[in-house]
């Protein structure tokens, strides 16, 4: 596990409260199409100031993840246009939205071949699945989810629930290779 991402587990553990908050901002009653992409631009702003910052307190110790920091580079440029223009419409909305997540999940995957930890690579490659497969489901769906906000705010439940888990399982991965990581070196 890279002692410096372990080190920064909680900024991981951040991106699960953005998760969690945009998940009950979608359980809110029979959201408008607008408000939806707002609830959804600012779910991405989070995701991406806490990517960056995972990215930034890794590099500041030699660590290489210059991937984090696209990623949340990406989220606040996605989060820029979602929130510039929120009488987006929604065809185009769910267009960019899969494009975002398939990318996205991309850069998680790659990320992910630089831990040495097993589990903790798992999660992290598991987490940029669930983005990719949520990104070309939701292209493939098109039309049907493209019309109806309701769909579309199930199918965003779904993706956001997924990722939560997968960051909560990689936050606390990260969070035990800290402990371990600091009791090794108190015993040195």
């Amino acid at each position: 596990m890279s002692d410096g991402l372990a080190r920064n587990w909680w900024a991981v553990g951040l991106r699960v409260i953005a998760a969690i908050a945009f998940i009950f901002i979608l359980t809110l009653p029979r959201p408008t199409v607008a408000s939806l992409i707002t609830a959804f631009g600012v779910y991405v702003t989070a995701d991406g100031i806490f990517a960056i910052i995972s990215g930034i307190r890794a590099i500041q110790r030699g660590e290489r993840w210059k991937m984090l920091i696209l990623e949340g580079s990406i989220n606040l440029a996605m989060a820029g246009v979602i929130l510039a223009m929120p009488e987006l419409a929604i065809i185009p909305f769910v267009h960019l939205t899969s494009a975002w997540a398939v990318l996205t999940g991309a850069l998680a995957l790659a990320a992910s071949r630089r831990l040495a930890d097993g589990y903790g690579r798992l999660l992290l490659a598991f987490s940029g699945g669930i983005s990719i497969a949520w990104g070309a489901l939701q292209a493939a769906a098109g039309p049907a989810a493209e019309t109806d906000a309701s769909k579309l705010a199930n199918w965003l439940l779904a993706y956001s629930i997924s990722f939560g888990v997968a960051m909560l399982a990689l936050s606390i991965k990260l969070h035990r290779s800290a402990i371990t990581t600091t009791s090794a070196r108190r015993d040195f």
